[in-house]
């Protein structure tokens, strides 16, 4: 592919991202995209021939600003902080993320993208995940459920959070907008309650 193509490619790619942040996941379509992009209707389809491919893109976009904050967060708690701190930071990102890009969020998820396998969008969370395992194998003692199992069970009940916060359920139940009670249950559910 040359540079041109390259060029109008991630122009296409970077209009969608925008149209998502202004107007949410209706929003995008194959026409909206390309006049955002300034270019005609059919020109997506020279390099998205489909309009998965073409959300798969732009959610892969979503998955590598996700883990960027991700990885940011955990190592912005320092070098000596503990696992627990840094999955604590992990998982703050995560609900932040859910919160301040919920386009994104919603699209990234999607089971007809994720199930598509365009573009790899499973393999482009992996590595986050991985780092997610990584510091619940480290926070938690040896017991339980393997590392694994535990990552993608706080996993789930992150999402849930970041999901009912959205719906507006969670503040019915609670009484509070604030999920950081709800985030350090969750830890505690995974991981074992701290001892003082």
């Amino acid at each position: 592919m040359n540079e041109e193509n390259i060029g109008l490619r991630e122009r296409l790619i970077g209009a969608g991202v925008e149209l998502l942040a202004a107007e949410g996941v209706q929003a995008l379509t194959l026409r909206e995209i390309a006049r955002r992009a300034g270019v005609s209707h059919g020109a997506p389809r020279r390099y998205f021939p489909t309009r998965l491919e073409l959300l798969s893109a732009i959610a892969r976009r979503g998955f590598a600003e996700l883990a960027a904050r991700a990885v940011a967060a955990a190592a912005g708690t320092g070098e000596d902080a503990d696992p627990r701190e840094r999955l604590t930071a992990l998982c703050r990102a995560y609900l932040d993320f859910a919160r301040s890009d919920r386009g994104m969020f919603e699209l990234m998820f999607r089971h007809d993208l994720l199930a598509s396998g365009r573009l790899g969008l499973r393999e482009t969370s992996l590595p986050l995940f991985g780092m997610l395992v990584d510091l619940v194998a480290r926070a938690r003692p040896r017991t339980g459920a393997a590392p694994e199992v535990a990552a993608a069970a706080l996993w789930a009940n992150l999402h849930g959070i970041a999901q009912l916060r959205e719906w507006g359920s969670l503040q019915l139940a609670t009484g509070s907008e604030d999920v950081e009670p709800l985030l350090h249950a969750a830890l505690d559910a995974h991981l074992g309650t701290v001892q003082p």
